[in-house]
């Protein structure tokens, strides 16, 4: 991904936000026809501050990912829509589309089979505890060993990684009016109304505005 210093992200707060907030990822990696993806859900290891990541994959797309034998690219797509001309007034502009995405690249560490169970029912947990009624990867009627058969069907993997490229175009470029005006109508009932977008938007300019009255005072 081509980065553009202005619409660069580079804290590490608002990264985790957005890889916890948006977990389905895409993998890619390289076989020996070329490069290859894979869809799955990501964590934030639980275990650490960082930006170090524990997922799985099926064993037959570790074939085709060669995970641990080289450079994994993880791609997180945040709120994203399009931006309408219309939107900026009486002025010269073009279409665009606002975004929000984080790659993380590095060689994974593959998983042992311990790890790869607390891995795999973490990931269960996560998504299970806001239910009224979890259900777990222990939960009966599962048992002992249908959780490993489960788990030998896999490969885990952590992955710290060595380059990070994080963008979010939000039209910062663009006048304090304007992009009030645009996320006025991502909120509104449009056929390009985009709330996740304009919540996005919102967070951003509002942390923008703060930091100049901050440099201002």
């Amino acid at each position: 991904m081509r980065q553009n210093p202005s619409f660069a992200m580079t804290d590490v707060t608002e990264l985790r936000r957005l890889i916890a907030a948006h977990p389905w990822a895409t993998l890619v990696g390289r076989d020996a026809e070329g490069p290859t993806a894979s869809h799955y859900a990501v964590m934030l290891d639980p275990d650490r501050d960082d930006l170090t990541i524990v997922a799985h994959v099926g064993r037959p797309d570790d074939l085709v990912l060669g995970l641990g034998q080289g450079e994994l690219l993880v791609i997180f797509q945040g709120p994203h829509g399009y931006i309408s001309p219309g939107w900026y007034g009486d002025v010269a502009a073009v279409p665009t589309w606002n975004y929000v995405a984080v790659h993380l690249s590095g060689t994974p560490e593959i998983l042992d089979t311990e790890e790869n169970l607390r891995v795999l029912d973490d990931l269960v947990a996560h998504f299970e505890s806001v239910r009224d009624d979890p259900r777990g990867m222990w939960t009966p009627p599962n048992d002992e060993a249908f959780v490993r058969r489960l788990e030998a069907g896999t490969v885990g993997f952590r992955l710290t990684p060595t380059r990070i490229v994080a963008k979010r175009k939000l039209s910062q470029n663009k006048p304090d009016d304007v992009i009030e005006n645009v996320i006025a109508e991502l909120r509104g009932d449009g056929v390009y109304a985009q709330p996740d977008l304009a919540a996005e938007m919102r967070r951003a300019h509002d942390a923008r505005l703060a930091a100049r009255q901050d440099a201002d005072a």
